[in-house]
């Protein structure tokens, strides 16, 4: 049976690295050549969790909070970032992107967007219309799930401050 929810697992597993795989290429390609990938990574991370402390991002890379650190040094000192004092605790701090770091992450999205779109538009509206249809199931799916944390979508009210 290819119902089973074993087979959607299977199914996901087999697709999700290869769809990954072009989303990283593509925005890499667009990133320019001045920003290492952490760094990137840094700044789509940073969006999607905008007043993070530092520790939080050095878990998300996988890399050292000293290691991050001398990087958010070297963003800050690029004005892609912003690390304001926590108004809660005077100790912590609180990275932001901003506004330049914003525009530039906004921007190799929409480039990796319209890339991608090439790619889609050689599918039937009514093939597109299935794979949304899936995609928002597949997100409803992880989102029950407690372990699984899913971003919230770009440009929706979530994924922003307000």
């Amino acid at each position: 049976m290819k119902d089973t929810p074993e087979a959607v697992a299977r199914q996901i597993l087999e697709v999700i690295p290869s769809a990954m795989r072009l989303i990283r290429m593509e925005m890499r390609r667009r990133r320019g050549a001045d920003l290492t990938v952490p760094q990137f990574r840094s700044l789509i991370f940073l969006q999607r969790n905008p007043g993070s402390a530092l520790r939080q991002l050095a878990d998300h890379l996988g890399l050292t909070p000293p290691t991050v650190s001398k990087m958010i040094d070297g963003l800050v000192a690029r004005s892609l970032i912003e690390r304001p004092d926590s108004p809660a605790d005077r100790r912590r701090v609180e990275l932001r992107l901003t506004a330049r770091g914003n525009a530039l992450v906004d921007r190799v999205r929409g480039e990796t967007v319209a890339k991608f779109a090439e790619r889609f538009a050689k599918m039937t509206p009514e093939d597109r219309d299935l794979l949304i249809r899936a995609l928002e199931s597949l997100r409803m799916a992880l989102q029950g799930d407690a372990d699984t944390p899913v971003e919230p979508r770009p440009g929706s009210a979530a994924a922003r401050p307000g």
